[in-house]
C-alpha cells in the first residue's frame, strides 16, 4: 500500500487511539491529502444500491485464523471480477475471467482487477465511491465491541460479508501492529516519509492484514479504479470504467 506525500505536511491533532481499527492505522497521522476526487453521481449511486447479487460470495470463519502464517496467493495476471445485469436490470451476476476480453465476451463489465470476493458487490462499490476516506466513520465502529463493530460497518452501507472481513481485518491489524502504531501515533509521525514509503504502522497493516483481506475481500479502492485519501502512484490504480447501466445512469 506504498504512497507518495503531498505538498505539505501536517502534524496530527485531537486523535484519541481508541479501538485501533486499519483505516485508522492507513490514515490517523496521514500526510496532507491528495484533492478529493469528483463527487459521483448521485443516480449511479442509487441505481447501484437497488441491485441484487444473485451469487455474493460469503465470507465464514476468521480467514486469518486459517491463513495463520502464510499469505494467500496473489490473483492471477490479468485476471478479472466483472457484472452481469440480468434482464430486469436490478439482479446480477458476479463472475471472475482470466481477462478482460473473456469477460466481455459472456456479457460481464469489469467492476475491479483481480477475482471476486466479498466486497465486490455493486452496493459495496457504492460505498467506495461515495467514501474515498473511510478513516472517520471505521475508526468510530472501531471503538465497539466486536458485535457492535460489525453493525455499524454495515450501518456505513457495506454488506453483510464484506462488512464481516472489514472487522476481522480490524481485529487482525489491533493483534499485529498495536504496539507499532502507537509508537507513531505517539510521535505524531505522518502516513509516509518524505521518499514516498510508509510509516512502520502503515508498512505493518500493509504486510500484516493487507494481503488476506484483498484475498477474502476481491474488490479495493485500488483495483476498482478510485481514488482515497492517501495518494497512491498511478501504477497502483487500476483502470475502470463503472457503468453498468448504459443511457439509464448517464
Amino acid at each position: 500500500m506504498g504512497g507518495r506525500p503531498g505538498p505539505e505536511r501536517r502534524a496530527c491533532s485531537g486523535a484519541a487511539w481508541v479501538g485501533l481499527t486499519a483505516v485508522l492505522l492507513l490514515a490517523a497521522c496521514a500526510s496532507t491529502p491528495p484533492p478529493p476526487p469528483s463527487p459521483p453521481d448521485p443516480a449511479l449511486l442509487g441505481a447501484l444500491r437497488a441491485t441484487v447479487p444473485l451469487n455474493p460470495i460469503a465470507v465464514g470463519d476468521d480467514p486469518y485464523a486459517s491463513w495463520a502464517g502464510r499469505r494467500p496467493p496473489p490473483p492471477p495476471p490479468g485476471s478479472v471480477c466483472g457484472v452481469r445485469l440480468e434482464p430486469d436490470r436490478v439482479h446480477y451476476r458476479l463472475g471472475t475471467f482470466s481477462s478482460e476480453a473473456e469477460a466481455e465476451t459472456t456479457g460481464y463489465r469489469v467492476t475491479h482487477t483481480g477475482v471476486c470476493g466479498a466486497c465486490s458487490t455493486l452496493q459495496d462499490l457504492a460505498v467506495y465511491l461515495e467514501r474515498p476516506d473511510l478513516t472517520a466513520p471505521v475508526r468510530r465502529c472501531g471503538m465497539s465491541t466486536a458485535p457492535n463493530t460489525l453493525s455499524c460497518l454495515e450501518a456505513i452501507g457495506f454488506t453483510a460479508d464484506c462488512a464481516r472481513i472489514w472487522l476481522f481485518n480490524v481485529e487482525n491489524t489491533r493483534r499485529e501492529c498495536f504496539g507499532v502504531c502507537m509508537r507513531s501515533w505517539m510521535s505524531a509521525e505522518p502516513s509516509t516519509t518524505p521518499e514516498g514509503h510508509l510509516n512502520d504502522c502503515l508498512q505493518c497493516d500493509e504486510d500484516r492484514s493487507g494481503p488476506v483481506f484483498k484475498a477474502v475481500a476481491g474488490r479495493t479502492r485500488r483495483n476498482s479504479g478510485i481514488r482515497s485519501s492517501i495518494a497512491r502512484p498511478d501504477e497502483q490504480m487500476s483502470h475502470v470504467v463503472h457503468d453498468y447501466f448504459g443511457p439509464q445512469t448517464r
